[in-house]
């Protein structure tokens, strides 16, 4: 798999070409940009232009998540919930997600971004026959949208019923969107109500083509560094060893305010070691 590293990390600060740079010190081959307007401005031209350059630049491959607040919240802060849902049973809410994300995909008429992560649902969204046929008609518009873009659409196992690997496999199946990848999410699947590792691992198998890395103690979605907590690394690297090589292990960290961008780099660095062990 490529290392990959995602901006979460640099989350309350504007992105930047040394931010990016520290990443690639880390060792990341790609860089997931976390498509917040406080952090990664995709409305801004001028800051588009900028990071495009720096990839044109660098060895290094983009990919993208989407946007998952509202602009105009105010200050943002760590605890700030997501607010948009693409499968929001309320149509104007969908709307706005939908058209937010679109806005988000826009970027890769300038940086060349291999992929586009979907969020379906909040936690306490649940799995039925509504949350598929919604699910299933947003994956179609983002999908119509980012495939002229070159944008691979793939889908997040989330800490919620909709998109437990089961439940994205049916989705999958029921909108035969044979293109669509997966997501998985590690961290996620260390909470409580979560199908083991290994057992998400297995039904995804040959879907992923893209995995989140982070740690927690299986009771909150802490977003720590690999060997904080309580995930099983061992697992994690059976299942990086039957992926196809072309997948991304993205570390998406929380961040730290008082964390120096150096340490930044060290840590990612000490994590991959570990992962690759």
């Amino acid at each position: 798999m490529l290392r990959a590293i995602s901006t979460h990390v640099f989350l309350p600060q504007r992105l930047h070409a040394g931010l990016l740079d520290a990443l690639v010190a880390g060792g990341a081959q790609s860089i997931e940009l976390f498509a917040a307007r406080h952090h990664f401005d995709y409305t801004d031209r001028a800051e588009i232009k900028e990071l495009a350059s720096w990839f044109r630049s660098n060895d290094c491959r983009a990919t993208l998540h989407q946007p998952i607040f509202e602009p105009g919240l105010g200050q943002w802060s760590r605890h700030q919930p997501a607010t948009l849902n693409l499968i929001d049973p309320d149509k104007g809410r969908r709307i706005t997600a939908m058209d937010e994300v679109k806005r988000a995909l826009e970027t890769a008429e300038q940086i060349d971004i291999d992929s586009v992560v979907l969020h379906l649902g909040g936690r306490d969204d649940k799995w039925n026959e509504r949350s598929l046929d919604l699910s299933i008609t947003a994956i179609e518009h983002i999908k119509a949208f980012a495939h002229p873009l070159g944008v691979k659409t793939l889908l997040e196992t989330l800490h919620n019923d909709v998109t437990t690997p089961e439940h994205l496999l049916e989705i999958l199946r029921s909108g035969h969107f044979d293109t669509v990848g997966v997501c998985l999410d590690v961290g996620h699947m260390n909470l409580p109500g979560m199908p083991r590792l290994d057992e998400a691992f297995g039904v995804l198998a040959g879907r992923i083509a893209e995995l989140h890395l982070h740690d927690n103690r299986g009771q909150r979605d802490e977003h720590c560094w690999p060997g904080d907590g309580t995930v099983d690394w061992g697992v994690v690297r059976e299942g990086i060893a039957g992926a196809r090589p072309e997948a991304k292990a993205v570390l998406e960290i929380g961040y730290e305010p008082e964390l120096l961008v150096k340490t930044v780099s060290e840590n990612a660095a000490k994590a991959f070691r570990l992962i690759e062990a």
